[in-house]
């Protein structure tokens, strides 16, 4: 290819609604908008043309004049991942692939496309282009996992159409990478690098101040914001004058220090989604979630209901020493403590984790292949205490349940008496339609 004539399309891949549906997932907008796309584009060396391209937003041209089509993917989005590039290889045009899906499914997707990348990309993207430019593409790159997180170049938000998503779009941003902790049945640090590692404070700040024109509310999309208090601490300190709203996840523990909560309000804070994953001690303590204290919920709760921090939970159910009524507890134990929204998982065992091991060794993986590759709440191990389809209906159950119009009531002030509380309405009304559709799968858009 001509070095000064070299077209690059980046494109997300939408999804398939599901196995016997092969509709493709669409919406006319988002209100998150994605970070892969534009920081793939900022690591592109100068002398390609870059298109970006979402799928769930834009259809995609297969007969566009491009040299490479690189597609980054999580496994939700693999099959149709492949579908388009059999479409562009059938024109001769080369296909790269990365992202989650690619680190436990290398061997898999190199049967799809003409190159993957293993791991981080920074790395590995440069190579990867100049050796499809040059034709010499290698079928599996695999990346050394970077030490610190210094100088990493800003996304390329100007090459997205960001009409597209809405007036009150807001921006994924990433300050970390990895997360200190090691949970059983977390696939995350390993394809994020392994190590905790964070980005220096001066170099995310003044990322923000660029972006800062384009939209004002920002997604800390990592696993732990708070994965190093200190630094976390730093970053929010330079978060203050710039006067942003942002949300973000981080550990329990976190939510029982007030000094942390104290400056994180002050500098901006909207909304924080946390893993407690369940109301029982005995299954935190089995998961290796010691860090997660139940009897200190109610405590942690109204520290962030008194600083007007909006909030999420996330629970996960299926391990073997469940209580039978731990689903109607956990949905008393929410309504009583007026907890604002929260997420209903079914255990899923991921590759690369201690728990994918141990349910396979014991024969209790229903369909390896297929674990996450389709949208909803799917039970993919065969439960102690019930069918698969037992569980699947138990989880819908308490979705339908927590977020009827009654439990809603019970839960919000009414009327929203602040910003939190309208982050809260938003965000529960957003997942009652969710809970009520034929998937029920999490939307996660809205943070």
């Amino acid at each position: 290819m001509p070095a000064n004539d070299l077209r690059l399309l980046i494109i997300q891949p939408t999804h398939y609604k599901a196995p016997t549906d092969r509709t493709l997932f669409k919406t006319k907008r988002r209100q998150m908008v994605p970070l892969a796309l534009p920081y793939l584009a900022a690591l592109t060396p100068p002398e390609w043309k870059v298109t970006l391209l979402d799928e769930q937003l834009e259809d995609i041209d297969f007969d566009a004049p491009v040299d490479v089509v690189a597609l980054t993917a999580w496994t939700l989005h693999s099959y149709r991942a492949y579908d388009i590039a059999k479409e562009f290889r059938k024109r001769g045009v080369k296909v790269i692939m990365g992202g989650p899906h690619v680190y436990f499914n290398a061997e898999e997707a190199a049967e799809h496309v003409d190159a993957v990348g293993v791991g981080e990309a920074e790395p590995i993207w440069k190579e990867m282009l100049d050796d499809a430019a040059a034709n010499r593409l290698k079928s599996i790159y695999r990346a050394t996992p970077l030490k610190e997180l210094n100088g990493l170049p800003a996304p390329r938000y100007d090459l997205l159409d960001l009409q597209k998503f809405g007036p009150f779009r807001t921006f994924a941003v990433q300050s970390s990478r990895g997360c200190p902790f090691v949970c059983d049945f977390c696939s995350e640090r390993f394809y994020l690098g392994g190590r905790y590692r964070w980005r220096p404070v001066d170099e995310m700040v003044n990322e923000l101040k660029l972006i800062k024109n384009r939209g004002s509310h920002f997604f800390f999309g990592e696993s732990n914001f708070g994965g190093k208090k200190s630094r976390a601490m730093e970053l929010m300190e330079g978060l203050v004058p710039l006067g942003i709203r942002w949300s973000t996840l981080w550990s329990s523990n976190l939510c029982l220090d007030k000094e942390f909560l104290d400056l994180a309000r002050k500098s901006g804070v909207m909304h924080v989604n946390i893993g407690i994953e369940s109301i029982d001690k005995d299954i935190l303590d089995g998961m290796r979630k010691g860090w997660n204290k139940a009897s200190r919920y109610h405590e942690m709760f109204e520290n962030l209901r008194q600083r007007d921090i909006s909030y999420s939970l996330n629970f996960i159910f299926g391990f073997d020493d469940e209580d039978h009524d731990i689903y109607r507890a956990t949905i008393s134990f929410l309504e009583e403590h007026k907890v604002p929204a929260a997420y209903f998982n079914i255990l899923t065992p991921t590759k690369g984790t201690a728990l994918f091991n141990r349910m396979e060794k014991a024969g209790r993986i229903i369909n390896a292949p297929e674990i996450d590759r389709w949208p909803g709440q799917i039970c993919q191990i065969w439960p102690k205490n019930c069918s698969p389809r037992e569980m699947e209906a138990r989880i819908q159950w308490m979705y339908k349940k927590f977020y009827s119009m009654r439990s809603i009531f019970k839960r919000l002030p009414f009327p929203p008496r602040s910003r939190s509380d309208m982050s809260s309405w938003i965000l529960d009304l957003t997942e009652r339609r969710m809970a009520f559709s034929s998937t029920g799968n999490n939307d996660f858009d809205i943070y």
